[in-house]
């Protein structure tokens, strides 16, 4: 597929509880980002309606309901109907039938993509717990692309302005974490991070710091020796293949005194390790992104914030940060692949 042209975004409704369609409604309200992209909503033009009357001030363009993304008007927002006609929403509350909204949203997007009639593909809030209590057998939506599209691996990579965070280990219990680290695991996020940072972000040469695993790095082995067995023979193993990798490094130093500002990007070796520190600096433009993909995926870096949801007071900055960082990083490949391309036929 050529990107020279507009984008097609597709947007899934998430959780139709939550605060997705309204993050979703006014981070599309200024028209003129349809000068930018084309915008696909899977989801439903009933529940689009129901919390567009909930939303005050702003005056989103117009909606175009289709089947399919292949259909899409490129001056409207376009909305997929891939729901029953009969689907109704219970802000606030999570349900069985939200759940099976939300996963069937994922799969019409997800068939679109791999059918070339959406660019990328930026996901709202779901309720992790709710879906696999539908049927879903994946704990998040990492897991569920790295299946569909065939993955050996890929990394959960969060990204702002500020900072990069990638993880070792994600939606797993934490009694779970040092036995799930190996050497092996640890070099291959670094790789996925090496190769994203370069063709994903257009970094030449990415420095990425590796953090450790115990209080002061285990304190010399006085606090566990994983740094020393596991975590060190990975960054050194890293080094050996060209990629710059540093550590481990103490987490609370590290972030406490602001060292992560000197790297390109910080591999964490759990899911709060490093989604902590990344959204008490990031929160409001910090954006989820699946490193290791043959698509490009992006989601908000907040839940469903079910507290929130149909009051008018939802913050759509995650969401807008979520759109534009996918074309961004559509752009960027477009450029390092054209580059690569044409120094291979030299």
């Amino acid at each position: 597929m050529q990107y020279n042209r507009k984008p097609v975004v597709g947007i899934t409704q998430g959780d139709g509880n939550g605060i997705g369609y309204e993050v979703i409604i006014k981070a599309l309200a200024d028209s003129r980002i349809l000068e930018s992209f084309t915008p696909v909503i899977y989801g439903s033009s009933k529940i689009y309606g129901f919390y567009r009357k909930q939303i005050h001030d702003i005056e989103p363009a117009d909606t175009n309901v289709i089947s399919s993304a292949k259909d899409v008007h490129p001056k409207r927002i376009n909305i997929v109907n891939c729901l029953p006609d009969n689907v109704y929403v219970e802000p606030g509350q999570a349900t069985p039938e939200s759940a099976k909204a939300a996963i069937r949203s994922l799969q019409a997007a997800v068939r679109d993509i791999k059918d070339g009639h959406i660019d990328v593909l930026v996901t709202a809030p779901i309720n992790k717990r709710a879906m696999v209590s539908e049927g879903f057998g994946y704990t998040g939506h990492t897991e569920y692309l790295q299946k569909e599209f065939g993955c050996a691996d890929v990394a959960m990579f969060m990204v702002s302005e500020q900072l990069r965070i990638g993880v070792v280990t994600g939606h797993i219990p934490l009694k779970d974490v040092a036995a799930s680290l190996t050497k092996e695991r640890i070099l291959g996020k670094l790789r996925l991070m090496d190769k994203s940072l370069r063709r994903d972000f257009g970094i030449d040469a990415p420095k990425i710091a590796v953090l450790g695993l115990n209080p002061h790095c285990g304190d010399g082995g006085l606090l566990g020796d994983e740094e020393q067995s596991v975590i060190l023979p990975a960054v050194q193993a890293a080094q050996a293949e060209g990629i710059l990798a540093f550590g481990p490094y103490s987490p609370d130093g590290y972030f406490g005194m602001g060292h992560y500002g000197k790297f390109d990007a910080t591999l964490a070796m759990y899911h709060d390790q490093g989604l902590a520190p990344f959204k008490a600096l990031s929160f409001q433009d910090g954006v989820n992104f699946t490193a290791g993909l043959p698509i490009v995926r992006t989601s908000p870096d907040h839940g469903t914030a079910y507290e929130l949801a149909g009051r008018d007071q939802a913050d759509p900055h995650s969401m807008m940060c979520s759109i534009y960082t996918a074309i961004d990083i559509l752009r960027s490949r477009e450029d390092y692949d054209d580059l690569h391309a044409a120094a291979d036929k030299r």
